[in-house]
């Protein structure tokens, strides 16, 4: 593998992912040893051709020698084709360039929500730029992904739980996002789209939690009680995650008690056969 030489990458100390992957590109021999560095500790003196707010948003990639910049899905690339040659040509495809650059910003104007920072976090000037429509589509994309893994877990529930229409879970997943945006907005409305993208993470998370056990019912038959066992050791598993990230997010106790209630509310109308 060749070593991308004399070139450093800024990532964002504030991001655990960022400082997962830069530090494994230095790690498998990518990047030199260093070759990484988080983009608040570059001075303007440092990189005079650096654009330090489209560094924030796309991870930045210096020329040491150049001072050339690229960003982004750019700076991957080059990061890629220089310990994979034979990728040069898929990298340089339009239509795959296209594909790429939009998965990379629905990644990166999401990362906070995704893998949030430590409660100490936003203490540098610069942060990434929210947009509105990639949240919206994280949102989207975090709904239906979840509920089409619920759909297909809650058969494994039969005795347990009333079986429900084909679009059930979707209709849950879809009037939570409602609920607990109003009880946001209700307490904190500049933290909306924020606590509403941690949400759906933990929901997300919670759900692909679920498919070993979805393979396991493709090989073994094994009563139920062991799926709603597995069910309810991931919501426990939530409901903990719910609470770190309202800390990090400074929302207090109530958006996690109205989260508790609306699961609550949504086993009583299942039960009653209502949904």
């Amino acid at each position: 593998m060749k070593t991308l030489k004399n070139h450093l990458i800024l990532f964002d100390a504030e991001c655990p992912m960022c400082r997962l992957y830069t530090q494994t590109f230095v790690d498998s021999g990518m990047l030199d040893k260093d070759g990484r560095t988080a983009y608040q500790d570059v001075s303007e003196q440092m990189c005079p051709m650096l654009d330090r707010q489209r560094a924030v948003n796309e991870i930045a990639l210096i020329n040491q020698e150049t001072g050339e910049v690229t960003y982004g899905v750019e700076s991957l690339f080059k990061v890629f084709a220089t310990s994979y040659p034979f990728f040069k040509g898929l990298f340089t495809f339009k239509p795959f360039v296209w594909i790429m650059k939009k998965c990379y910003a629905f990644i990166s104007f999401n990362r906070r929500v995704i893998v949030p920072a430590a409660v100490e976090a936003n203490a540098y000037q610069l942060q990434p730029a929210f947009k509105l429509k990639y949240r919206v589509a994280y949102l989207l994309v975090t709904w239906i992904l979840t509920a089409a893994i619920l759909t297909a877990y809650v058969p494994l529930l039969n005795e347990l739980l009333p079986k429900g229409g084909t679009y059930r879970e979707y209709l849950i997943c879809g009037i939570q996002l409602i609920f607990q945006g109003f009880v946001i907005n209700g307490i904190d409305s500049n933290k909306f789209w924020a606590y509403l993208g941690n949400m759906m993470t933990i929901s997300f998370v919670g759900a692909l939690l679920l498919l070993p056990a979805l393979l396991i019912a493709q090989f073994v038959s094994i009563a139920p009680i062991f799926y709603m066992l597995w069910f309810m050791g991931i919501v426990g598993l939530m409901l903990l995650e719910h609470m770190r990230r309202c800390k990090i997010l400074q929302l207090g106790w109530l958006p996690t008690a109205t989260w508790i209630l609306y699961r609550v509310l949504v086993l009583l109308f299942i039960f009653n056969q209502l949904i």
